[in-house]
């Protein structure tokens, strides 16, 4: 079992250490992975992200370290980016990304105290919590979270950042745990336990790297909220994190703004303002393009004669898609006048449309399937209506001409 010197150490970026074992790269195993007899690198676990960093053996080879994975032994694998040919017993030295640890440190130790703070005001306990590269998110017991819960648990958190408490390491046994009052036992799978105490706040037990004293946690910046399937899921970030993504969104708020000529805060009005104004658009839009197709249907009833007490009207639009085709042929059979509406649409992608009034004696259905099998299309419908695509290039004209000559046969 390697030994954990970020247990005790957390704040540990440098490292002496010897080889113990080596994963050589292979078709089942990519990279080369390393064990050392201990390491300051925190593996991926309890829902913290793995250190990365650098290697160096017999002083003089470096190599990346990409990923630290914890073997179900208890060793440590630290996969390497490049292959390398190495003993066991060589010895070797650790340098942690200092920048990562930090922000890792920065938001485990932020997501004890914002759990810890629900838990305060709302007694809603922390059922899971994720480290992402971007953002963290806790999942929280309760099935409903508002707007004024996130911002006072928000704000408590932050009290704790901006008093500096201490935040303590400790190990106790099991039997100890039990009578500390923490705020989520572990499963019972081991006799020892470590503990992180942020003073006179919470005290949980946790395996993690953290922060010595809240103050360098820095702020703690409550995003969204979300509906999963074990409660809400909020979603936060802290620290150097909490700074970028302020600034972006300031970014993008201020863009916004300036697109609108408004202040930052009148964005949402404005935005809210924009939806009313493209519905109303859109309804006008849907009116108008209704008011046409009825008249053009009108003109095109108009110019051909009845025949066998019914108008035949062929149509075929090159600048109208195949919505307004399905409208111009529903205008064209609901005049009161009997008729049959034969229609495409040219542009991308291509169709027909066949309607006729009701009660009329053709199958627009089987009209429809009839034309379709000689070019590969697909469609289909009633026998007052039926709608269908062609392939793109198809000779639409060619198709409607055809299906008028067997309504007129």
């Amino acid at each position: 079992m390697t030994t954990r010197l970020y247990y005790d150490s957390p704040e540990l970026r440098e490292f002496e250490s010897v080889v113990e074992g080596v994963l050589v790269q292979s078709a089942e195993q990519p990279r080369t992975g390393v064990i050392l007899r201990e390491t300051a690198f925190y593996p991926t676990s309890g829902g913290q992200l793995h250190d990365t960093g650098w290697l160096t053996l017999d002083s003089t080879d470096r190599f990346c370290v990409s990923e630290v994975a914890e073997h179900e032994d208890g060793r440590i694998i630290h996969y390497l980016e490049a292959p390398v040919r190495v003993a066991a017993g060589t010895a070797v030295r650790g340098v942690i990304d200092s920048d990562r640890r930090r922000d890792h440190m920065q938001q485990h130790s932020g997501q004890h105290v914002l759990s810890a703070a629900f838990v305060e005001l709302y007694q809603m306990p922390t059922v899971s919590f994720h480290m992402g590269d971007d953002y963290c998110s806790i999942d929280l017991a309760t099935p409903v979270l508002n707007a004024e819960q996130v911002a006072e648990a928000e704000t408590r958190a932050n009290q704790i950042v901006v008093e500096n408490r201490p935040v303590q390491i400790r190990y106790v046994s099991r039997a100890e745990a039990e009578k500390l009052g923490l705020r989520k036992l572990p499963p019972a799978e081991r006799d020892q336990l470590r503990l992180i105490e942020v003073a006179g706040f919470d005290l949980s037990a946790c395996g993690g790297t953290h922060v010595a004293a809240t103050g360098q946690i820095g702020a703690i910046l409550l995003r969204k909220t979300e509906k999963v399937r074990q409660g809400t899921r909020v979603e936060f970030v802290c620290g150097d994190r909490a700074i970028r993504t302020a600034r972006r969104d300031f970014a993008g708020l201020s863009d916004a703004a300036a697109l609108f000529s408004a202040q930052l805060w009148d964005v949402p009005n404005q935005i809210r303002k924009s939806f009313d104004d493209s519905k109303l658009l859109r309804r006008q839009k849907d009116d108008a393009l209704e008011q046409l197709a009825e008249a053009i249907a009108a003109g095109a009833l108009n110019d051909v004669p009845e025949t066998k007490g019914r108008r035949l009207v062929v149509r075929s639009f090159a600048d109208r898609d195949i919505s307004f085709a399905k409208l111009f042929a529903q205008k064209a059979v609901r005049t009161g006048v009997p008729a049959i509406a034969l229609v495409a649409s040219t542009m991308d992608p291509p169709g027909l449309v066949f309607s006729q009034s009701a009660g009329g004696t053709a199958d627009m259905g089987g009209l429809l399937k009839q034309v379709l099998t000689s070019v590969g299309g697909r469609g289909g419908g009633s026998r007052d209506f039926a709608q269908g695509g062609v392939p793109v290039g198809t000779n639409v004209e060619q198709l409607l001409r055809q299906a008028a000559a067997t309504i007129e046969a």
